[in-house]
Formats: structure tokens, C-alpha cells, sequence
């Protein structure tokens, strides 16, 4: 009895750690070559956009010599009637491809996720293939079409173009939401007697909200940035911003392109916020809904 008791007191104490994994050895130590190639990209990755921003300010007209603080560049932008048109057009193809491709988005995750047929896992892979297919590609492409049809690039052109190629993007990303459904609720709801689309409209999509409008942002954000779909698809005039930048920078680079880039950039921190506050928000309200009510 008082062997097993010694040993119990034995296997409670505390152990020693092993001399290898002692406070102080070398496995705790922090790789120093990681640290440095940590701290170096992040150099290579932010420096430029600080650079952006910094001359952006910059009461000389200079690349490289910074004088003093002046909002110079943003009065010389918003007094540029051919920027100005270019950013309300870039605006324009960003909201209106952002509703196409929402719309279309979620009546294409819908049907795909509940397809029961074979052509539902086809189509699938079909989806995949404009998000892996390089953009030169596939606005070469879309010229190629719209010049098939007897369209000329314009506003029109570049519209259909971006809301086309973003329907992938928003399928995908609703696709993965409308597979966690539960059908049961719906059918729920229509044993309550509400309609078919009654119980979609008040109990599935307030569900799906969050996901839609942070695949609406993405979208957002993806069209009025790009560049390469927008050279091939839209027209001499109006032109995209990225496109009207484009061409002033092939005359030299002036400061108040930086004025512009430090504009988009502040935009898309704004939507990420928003991206980000968007599924808290609904989390928070989500309880809240009532079967038939908001």
C-alpha cells in the first residue's frame, strides 16, 4: 500500500522539461532568416504604395524629391474633365456589372447546387473555367464576338464583357452558401403557407444576404480596377479609368496619377471595411428575422 502511494505522488509531480526543450535552447529560437525574408517582402509589397501616396502630396511636380505637403494633385484631378468622365464611367461599368452578375449569380448557384440531373456537375467544372483562363484571352475574345455580331467597343460592350466574366466569380462564391442550406426550412415555410417564392424571398435570402453582398464588393471592386478586359471591350471615348490612366502614363508619369491611385486605394480599403462589417452585421440581425417578417 505505501509503494503504490509513493508512486502515485511520483506520477503527480511535476516533470522536469527535457534538456532539449529547456527555456532558453536553440529550438525556440526565431528563425532569423525567416524574420528578414518576412520584413523584406513586406518592403517590396508596401514601399511602392507608399511611395504612391507620399508624392501624391507633393507640392513639386517631381517623382523622386519630396518638398512639402499639398493637396495640389487632387484639385489638378478634379479639375481634369477627361478623368473625371473616365472615373464616372469606371464607377458606372463597376455598378452595373455588379447587379448583372449578382442576379445571374444567384439564380446560377441555385440551380447548380440543386440540379439533380448530370449536367448539374458539369456544369460545375464549366464555371471554373473563366476564373483559370488568362484575361488577355478572354478579352481577345470578346472583341473577337462583339466585331462578330456587328458591335463596335463602347460603354454597351464593356458592360456585357465585365458582367459576364463576374458571373463566375459570384456563382462560386454563392455556390458554397446555397450548399449549406437546409431545403427543410423552405419547406417549412411552405407547410406555414407561404408560396415558393414567399419562403425564398423572406427566409432564404435574408440568410444568404451577407454572402451576396460580399460577392456584390468583390465585384465591385474587380471591375473598376481591371484593366485588361476593359483595353479590349470598351470604346475611344468614354474610357475607364484604368484605361485613361494607362494612356497618360505612356507621355510620362505625372503626380496626379498618384493623386488618383491614392483615391482607389482609399475606395478599396473602404469596401474591404465594409466586406468585412457586412457578415458581423447580419450575424448580429440574423437572430432577429421572423419567418414572414423582415
Amino acid at each position: 500500500m505505501t509503494t503504490l502511494v509513493a508512486a502515485e505522488r511520483e506520477l503527480a509531480a511535476p516533470q522536469a522539461p527535457p534538456a532539449g526543450r529547456r527555456k532558453g535552447s536553440g529550438m525556440n529560437r526565431k528563425p532569423r532568416f525567416a524574420i528578414a525574408v518576412t520584413v523584406a517582402f513586406f518592403v517590396l509589397l508596401y514601399l511602392p504604395i507608399f511611395a504612391v501616396v507620399l508624392f501624391s502630396f507633393n507640392t513639386k511636380k517631381s517623382l523622386t524629391v519630396f518638398e512639402g505637403w499639398s493637396l495640389r494633385w487632387y484639385q489638378a484631378f478634379f479639375n481634369d474633365a477627361e478623368l473625371t468622365e473616365s472615373l464616372q464611367t469606371s464607377l458606372v461599368v463597376a455598378a452595373a456589372a455588379m447587379v448583372g452578375s449578382v442576379v445571374i449569380g444567384v439564380l446560377l448557384a441555385f440551380g447548380l447546387v440543386r440540379a439533380r440531373s448530370r449536367l448539374g456537375g458539369a456544369a460545375n467544372v464549366i464555371m471554373l473555367i473563366p476564373l483559370i483562363t488568362p484575361e488577355i484571352v478572354t478579352g481577345v475574345a470578346s472583341l473577337m464576338l462583339f466585331k462578330g455580331v456587328g458591335l463596335q467597343p463602347s460603354l454597351t460592350t464593356l458592360m456585357l464583357a465585365q458582367t459576364t466574366f463576374s458571373i463566375s466569380y459570384v456563382t462560386v462564391i454563392l455556390r458554397a452558401r446555397v450548399a449549406e442550406l437546409n431545403p427543410e426550412v423552405e419547406q417549412a415555410a411552405m407547410d406555414l403557407g407561404a408560396t415558393r417564392f414567399q419562403a425564398l424571398r423572406l427566409v432564404t435570402l435574408p440568410v444568404m444576404w451577407p454572402a451576396i453582398m460580399s460577392a456584390a464588393i468583390l465585384i465591385f471592386t474587380i471591375v473598376f480596377d481591371d484593366f485588361v478586359l476593359a483595353f479590349f471591350t470598351s470604346g475611344v471615348d468614354p474610357q475607364p479609368l484604368s484605361v485613361r490612366i494607362y494612356s497618360a502614363i505612356r507621355f510620362g508619369i505625372q503626380p496626379s496619377i498618384n493623386a488618383v491611385g491614392t483615391l482607389m486605394l482609399v475606395g478599396s480599403l473602404v469596401l474591404i471595411a465594409i466586406a468585412l462589417l457586412i457578415p458581423r452585421l447580419f450575424g448580429r440581425r440574423g437572430n432577429s428575422f421572423d419567418l414572414f417578417g423582415g
